[in-house]
C-alpha cells in the first residue's frame, strides 16, 4: 500500500505539478521583459498591457506544444502529452497574465508599483509551491527565482529606458 502510495506521489508530480511548476515559472519570468521593456519606452501602460497579454498567449501556446511533444510519457512515465503540454500552457499563460492585468490601469505608475506588487506574490506562490511539492527549501526557491526575475527586468529596464 505504501509503495502505491508513494508512486502515486510520484505520478501526480511527474505528470501535473511538475508541468503546472515549469508553466508558472516560465509564464511568470518570460513575459518581465516585454512588459517593462514597453512601459518603460512608450509611458503607456495599455501598450504594456497588449504586450503582455500577447506575450503569454505565444508563450503559453509555446510552452504547450513544447511539453506536448517533448516526449510521449510512455518511457519517463511522465504521462499523457496532451494532458502535461495542456497544464504546462495554461500554467504559463497564467503566470503572465497575473502581471500583465494591472497595466489596465490608466497610470503608468500606478501600474508599475501594482505590477510589482503582483510579481512579489508570484515569486513567494511559487516558492512555496517548490517548497510544498519539490521538497526545496522556501528561501533557497526564492532566491532562485527572484535572481531570474531580477535579472530579467533589469535587461528589460535598460532596454526599455534606452529605447524611451
Amino acid at each position: 500500500m505504501d509503495q502505491h502510495v508513494a508512486g502515486s506521489d510520484q505520478s501526480f508530480l511527474l505528470q501535473r505539478a511538475q508541468p503546472a511548476m515549469v508553466g508558472l515559472i516560465d509564464g511568470s519570468l518570460s513575459t518581465l521583459a516585454p512588459i517593462f521593456a514597453v512601459a518603460l519606452a512608450t509611458h503607456q501602460p495599455h501598450y504594456a498591457f497588449f504586450a503582455g497579454l500577447a506575450t503569454a498567449l505565444g508563450a503559453g501556446v509555446s510552452m504547450a506544444f513544447s511539453e506536448g511533444l517533448s516526449d510521449t510519457g510512455d518511457e519517463t512515465g511522465r504521462g499523457n502529452p496532451y494532458l502535461r503540454g495542456s497544464i504546462t500552457g495554461a500554467g504559463t499563460f497564467l503566470g503572465g497574465a497575473l502581471h500583465t492585468l494591472p497595466f489596465l490601469l490608466p497610470n503608468l505608475q500606478v501600474a508599475l508599483v501594482v505590477a510589482i506588487i503582483v510579481i512579489a506574490f508570484e515569486l513567494l506562490a511559487l516558492s512555496w509551491i517548490r517548497w510544498r511539492f519539490f521538497n526545496t527549501g522556501f528561501v533557497r526557491s526564492l532566491a532562485s527565482i527572484m535572481l531570474g526575475g531580477v535579472i530579467i527586468v533589469g535587461i528589460s529596464a535598460a532596454l526599455g529606458g534606452a529605447a524611451g
